[in-house]
């Protein structure tokens, strides 16, 4: 009897051990997301940089942004600076005196900023690239508006667009990524401006889409993290999508935001989306913008469908059961009418009648 063996591609064995001397020689690389300004991401990298030392490491400060809260200015009195260089008006890092020092750690405030013309590197980025090259961990901030494939997206929800960036390609080789996940009552007190109550409102809207997306791309970097893990160690990755999503848009939900997040996770996860719309009464403006979110929808690959007027909420129970239906996204309004208060809300019951569903619930 004669047993075939498998051999290994010599190929693929030598891009394996490659890959694990590159990540062997190269510097550790974190970084700290913040989805706004504000968050405290500075403070939560100068913290762990302090506590580094305290372990025994040597840790170093190799630039800061211009304005350090207060709280980060007691942690930074305990870490050794290296000075930036000041060329044009703009503090760039010192890299020469980084290198020649040579610690285990630098950290490094505002990965996504330029540096002036005539620097050895135009961005900041690549400043923090060369030191984990030369086998120096980093540990970094950005904000979400600065990286450069989520400028669009935020600039769509702030109305705000971010003068530079780094590129998400970057921050997909970081060895861990942590979301400064601070809440939106934290973010605007810091900005010290009086809003109204609708603009508090709103302003909370903005955040907690910011935050969506952050946590999403924070997501997709540990994906990425894993995917490199297994190629490195010849594994191949072999499962598939599991996340079903239900997006439920009514008349007074927030249909584009609804939608949008749908759309957003079901990319993400790799996942299917099913929306199910009532239509409603609507002016004809608001229609044709409707239809016109639907028919994006269906083009990005949405499975579409009408809800009953007289069941609905029988219909959504039914279709969750008969699709596997893992998260519905559905609206609700901040303030009830008399109607809904005599009988349950949408989101009461379907609360009350599916198990083990994500339930997240948007306000209208």
């Amino acid at each position: 009897m004669s047993t075939l063996l498998s051999r290994p591609d010599p190929d693929r064995l030598l891009k394996q051990l490659e890959a694990e001397e590159r990540q062997q020689r190269r510097g550790r690389l974190k970084i700290f997301l913040g989805y706004a300004s504000g968050v405290g991401k500075s403070y939560r990298m100068l913290d762990e940089g302090r506590r580094r030392k305290e372990r025994g490491q040597d840790v170093i400060v190799g630039a800061l942004q211009p304005h350090i809260p207060p709280e980060a200015e007691c942690v930074l009195r305990h870490l050794e600076i290296i000075p930036v260089e000041v060329t044009e008006g703009v503090p760039v890092m010192n890299l020469e005196e980084i290198l020649r020092r040579r610690p285990q750690v630098c950290l490094v405030d505002g990965l996504a900023y330029d540096n002036p013309p005539g620097h050895v590197h135009a961005k900041r980025w690549q400043d923090v690239e060369q030191l984990l090259n030369a086998g120096i961990s980093v540990i970094t901030t950005i904000n979400l508006q600065y990286v450069d494939e989520s400028r669009d997206e935020v600039e769509q929800i702030t109305g705000k667009r971010a003068a530079f960036t780094a590129p998400l390609s970057f921050v997909n080789t970081a060895d861990e990524i942590v979301v400064v996940d601070a809440p939106a009552e934290t973010c605007l007190e810091r900005e010290q401006i009086a809003y109204s109550p609708n603009a508090i409102a709103d302003k909370e809207r903005q955040l907690s889409r910011l935050r969506e997306v952050a946590l999403v791309l924070a997501a997709d970097v540990v994906d990425r993290q894993l995917e490199s893990y297994l190629e490195r160690h010849g594994i191949e990755r072999n499962w598939g999508a599991q996340e079903r999503i239900l997006a439920v848009v009514t008349p007074d939900s927030d249909a584009p935001g609804i939608l949008a997040s749908g759309m957003r996770n079901a990319r993400r996860f790799h996942g299917e989306l099913h929306i199910a719309y009532a239509a409603g009464r609507r002016r004809h403006g608001e229609a044709a913008n409707f239809d016109s979110i639907l028919d994006e929808a269906r083009a990005a690959g949405a499975h579409v469908y009408a809800l009953p007027e007289d069941n609905a909420i029988e219909f959504i129970l039914q279709f969750v059961h008969a699709h596997g239906i893992t998260q519905i996204f559905v609206g609700q309004s901040e303030a009830p009418s008399w109607r809904d208060r005599i009988y349950k809300s949408l989101v009461d019951r379907l609360i009350q009648s599916v198990e083990g569903i994500d339930i997240q619930v948007f306000p209208n």
